[in-house]
């Protein structure tokens, strides 16, 4: 039950419960339903509706939005409303088809058919509309069925008219037709139904002028002549034919159908939403002009046997047949279509010297015949526009099939379907078509393996299940051994004339020379999704963004998804990018290192840019040599506006931008990205990021002999041993540090590695030679002005006076910390002095002055989003807390950090919360929670190894078990 829902987009899309409207949020809310019954009882995916709402230009929270917009309808519709679902990363709304007035109004004209009734469901559909469809809103795809169900109402009005002529009320039509063509002065089939209204009404000299008019209004506006139709009628005026009374219209005989289309693909499997899409397609109803599908995609993606398929499934909407042209685009030599247009016109029997010669008369002459006939063209394997056009009808009775590895979208009216490929299941079931389901089933981990070196790519499909077949002695295994080497894995997809590298090599003959250059070496980048940004550098140009709009319209480069930013991404299936590895090594290799170096030098530039936009971090040494190569300036301050945005979406291809520069010997930019990184991954708490690219750049360097990058490497190594309380090997990565920085004189590491010591023995509990470290690093930040480091050591020292008992000398550091750290404009050190500074004042007694302290730095590590920082500040809350014997507020702050210390592997951190809450319930008496937090405390404490944290929990246990037997019962 829906509770009487109704929907309208036959003018400004409504919403009804019964028969009142119901009003619900914005107009961008309006936009979302309109998205919603646009693709009704159909799965929309989110950034469709995106598109919708904000028409092409949404803000970054776009996808909250619609999560909240989608909730607010939802509660409209109330909980017997429509059901809308949530599905993946999409929505979808379940109507019933009385219950929008477009499939109403479908339905209605489908229905139709002779007589009143046909003429009664005319009028009803007709009186559905309210105004033009879905009115006030301008997105693209609304735009499309906006002009579809237009033309579907002008031709609901011609039928009508055409129903009211044939019962016999000439007056009535003749009136209505007047009006019509007022509004629609050059569609033809009024102005032949108009002429026939009036010459019944006996007004033969009025008819023959609307010919006139009609013939002069088409050559000035559109240099053309009326059609066929407006023609004959105008001839069965003239010479008053019996056909044009009621009741004695004459049928012409039909021609001998054209039936060209080659045998559909025997073992075709899947692509059902694409065939759906081209069926509906083909056969929607159009204007006068021919509907064009394009079915678009890369080399071996299976276009031609999806239009076949499309082709047989669609014929009997054609019943003059099908004509079907290989265009050969990508092969040596293109069909050109002047030739194509002789075999066509001799598929209509035009024979002999009746064939013109030109291609201009050729064409004109196919237009003709085609004109009164509903053909399906379909053109294979089409390459440019000038190719195509040609072979177009001008009838609206005709439609046009295209397959072309380039976009098209200069045809006007054309619709294209971007054709990607199989599914997993899909792949499968061709596979095992071929080669045989018992052979398969024997060998099922082989022959996933074998799919995934093809890469679902349906010609690579067919040709490893070919070779199979063809080698019935061969295990599955054999073939996955020789595809396993990715260098060799087109030539051994390679069957006859079929083959992988030479079907990529057909599009490359098509492309500019800069084309292919750019092909070659994006293949260089690795199996990434890439932001179109990287073209330039590796071409050497600001930007390349017609050779990357080359490289897209040839369905070489897949555009797979826009990122949060904003940025559209990029990627090369993983059996082209082998191809493109095949043709980079026609380039010599110190051009390729070139390239590569300018790609990374691009993305170490963007890297410190946004790194210098988020809270400051611990570990950023100085810049090193590894060459930059910065984008223009306004593209690379748009793309790092938002620098936690920019490196959220960057993530992966950051660990493969270290990789590809450790691959290419580069040591320098290796370790580079990789400490540039670190900012970013602290903040994220990304640790598997941060330990793997400082691995692959550790390697790089001590095989380059580059010291002063092994030494910050090793660092950054040690920060994620220190959270992780593996101390002795964060002491002896310190150590090298230190030692290596020594020998290269890099007086700012050594700084940071006796800094970090001095960390280490801090929660060691060496309070003495902490301090001891920390003056020596102070010492050095002082001589080398760094002000950043010196105010992070001032706080550091702080600390240290403190845990000994000092608490003049704290009171003197910490002061001096929060004022370096104010006059820095540093708000996340500044946070960190006040989390700091709360022991001080919790020290002297003053738990509220504390909890103040510790409130403002959590309301900035929160603004930062620094979750690690904000989970300290919270366990320091807790602590305040328990110290007043507060549980409530000690309990939520202590949870939600101890579920963060969880999260990351910080066993020792998560241990003092749960030990903090277990003692803090122990002491008010509250003793069965006691015993479950001191008991999640005993085993992380046993983990960790600490043997005296072990002991002090036992004992408070060992209490707590003492008292419950000593109560009475």
């Amino acid at each position: 039950m829906t509770e009487g829902f109704r929907f309208g987009v036959l003018g400004p899309v409504v919403m009804w419960r019964g028969t009142t409207e119901v009003r619900f949020g914005s107009a961008k809310h309006q936009r979302l339903l309109a998205a919603l019954l646009l693709h009704v009882n159909e799965r929309v995916e989110r950034q469709k509706i995106i598109d919708t709402v904000w028409e092409g230009e949404p803000p970054r929270s776009a996808v909250n939005l619609v999560q909240k917009y989608v909730g607010d309808l939802r509660r409209a519709f109330g909980a017997t409303g429509p059901q809308l679902r949530s599905i993946g990363t999409g929505y979808r709304l379940d109507l019933p088809p009385h219950d929008l007035d477009s499939a109403v109004f479908g339905g209605l004209i489908n229905q139709a058919d002779a007589g009143q009734q046909a003429e009664q469901r005319l009028r009803d559909a007709l009186a559905l509309w309210r105004g033009p469809a879905y009115d006030g809103i301008d997105a693209e795809p609304i735009r499309t069925e906006r002009a579809r169900l237009t033309e579907l109402r002008h031709t609901a009005r011609e039928d009508l008219v055409e129903a009211v002529l044939d019962r016999g009320d000439h007056d009535t039509a003749a009136a209505e037709l007047a009006m019509l063509t007022s509004a629609e002065p050059l569609r033809e089939r009024l102005r032949e139904l108009q002429m026939l209204a009036l010459y019944r009404q006996g007004r033969r000299a009025d008819a023959l002028a609307v010919f006139t008019s009609i013939r002069a209004q088409l050559a000035d506006e559109l240099g053309i002549d009326p059609g066929p139709g407006l023609r004959r009628r105008y001839e069965q005026i003239l010479r008053d034919d019996p056909a044009l009374e009621p009741g004695n219209g004459v049928k012409p005989e039909p021609a001998l159908p054209v039936r060209q289309l080659p045998l559909d693909v025997a073992d075709f499997v899947g692509r059902a939403e694409p065939l759906d899409e081209v069926g509906r397609l083909l056969t929607a109803s159009s204007g006068s002009g021919p509907k064009v599908v394009v079915v678009v995609g890369g080399p071996g993606v299976g276009k031609s046997s999806l239009v076949l398929r499309a082709a047989h499934h669609v014929s009997d909407a054609f019943p003059d047949g099908q004509l079907y042209f290989d265009l050969a685009a990508t092969s040596e030599r293109s069909q050109e279509p002047a030739q194509l247009l002789a075999e066509a016109l001799r598929a209509l029997s035009v024979i002999g010297r009746a064939i013109p010669d030109g291609l201009p008369e050729r064409a004109a002459l196919y237009r003709s015949l085609l004109a009164d006939r509903r053909m399906l063209v379909v053109l294979d394997d089409a390459g440019h526009a000038d190719q195509i056009r040609p072979l177009l009808p001008a009838a609206g009775g005709c439609a046009v099939l295209v397959t072309s590895r380039a976009r098209h979208t200069h045809l006007p009216g054309a619709r294209h379907i971007d054709l990607d490929v199989l599914g997993p299941a899909e792949a499968w079931e061709l596979f095992t078509g071929i080669v045989g389901a018992d052979r398969v089933a024997a060998e099922p981990a082989e022959a996933r393996a074998i799919l995934d070196c093809c890469g679902n790519l349906p010609l690579a499909i067919r040709i490893a299940g070919a070779k199979l077949a063809g080698r019935p002695g061969w295990s599955l295994r054999v073939l996955r051994e020789r595809l396993e080497d990715e260098s060799r894995r087109p030539a051994e997809l390679r069957i006859g004339d079929l083959g992988v590298r030479a079907s990529v090599e057909l599009s490359l003959r098509l492309l500019p020379a800069e084309a292919v250059r750019a092909f070659a070496l994006l293949g260089l980048l690795g199996a990434h999704t890439v932001p179109g940004w990287v073209l330039g550098p590796l071409l050497g140009r600001p930007d390349a963004d017609d050779v990357l709009d080359t490289l897209v319209d040839a369905s070489l480069v897949r555009l797979i998804s826009t990122d949060a930013i904003g940025q559209p991404r990029y990627r090369l299936h993983d059996l082209i990018r082998t191809c493109a590895v095949d043709v980079a090594a026609r380039i010599p290799v110190a051009e390729q290192r070139e390239a590569i170096g300018r790609v990374l030098g691009a993305w170490l530039d963007l890297v410190e840019r946004a790194s210098d936009r988020l809270p400051a971090g611990l570990l950023r040494p100085k810049p090193g040599t590894a060459p930059r190569w910065p984008l223009p300036d306004d593209v690379a301050a748009r793309l790092v506006a938002d620098a936690f945005g920019w490196f959220d979406a960057e993530r992966e291809n950051l660990v493969g931008a270290i990789s590809l520069a450790a691959n290419w010997q580069l040591a320098e930019t290796a370790w580079e990205l990789a400490v540039g990184a670190v900012t970013y991954q602290d903040h994220r708490c990304l640790y598997q990021d941060w330990q793997h690219g400082h691995r692959i750049a550790l390697d790089a360097v001590r095989a380059a002999g580059n010291f002063r990058g092994e030494a910050a490497l090793l660092r950054g190594l040690a920060q994620l041993h220190i959270y992780r309380d593996e101390f002795d090997e964060a002491t002896a990565a310190l150590e090298a540090s230190d030692e290596l920085c020594e020998r290269v004189q890099d007086r700012l590491g050594k700084a940071q590695s006796v800094s970090m010591l001095g960390t280490v023995n801090h929660m060691l509990g060496n309070y003495g030679e902490a301090v001891t470290y920390i003056e020596l690093a102070l010492a050095i930040a002082s001589a080398e002005e760094d002000r950043h480091l010196e105010a992070q050591l001032c706080g550091a020292m702080a600390t240290m006076r403190l845990a000994q008992g000092d608490l003049n000398q704290a009171a003197v550091w910490f002061d001096t910390a929060l004022r370096r750290a104010e006059a820095l404009d540093d708000p996340h050190r500044l946070a960190v002095m006040r989390r700091r500074v709360n022991r001080l004042h919790d020290r002297l007694g003053n738990p509220r002055a504390a909890l103040k302290s510790l409130r403002q730095a959590l309301d900035t590590f929160e603004e930062l989003e620094d979750e690690r920082c904000a989970a300290y500040t919270l366990m320091e809350i807790g602590r305040v807390h328990a110290g007043q014997h507060e549980q409530q507020p000690a309990r939520t702050a202590l949870e939600r950090a101890a579920a963060v210390f969880h999260r990351h592997g910080d066993r020792q951190d998560e241990a003092q919360c749960w030990q903090l809450l277990g003692d803090l319930d122990a002491a008010v008496g509250t003793s069965d929670s006691a015993r479950d937090y001191l008991a999640r405390a005993l085993r992380l404490w046993r983990a960790i190894g600490d043997v005296q944290a072990t002991g002090r929990v036992i004992v408070t246990l060992r209490r707590l078990t003492i008292g419950v037997v000593a109560q009475p019962t």
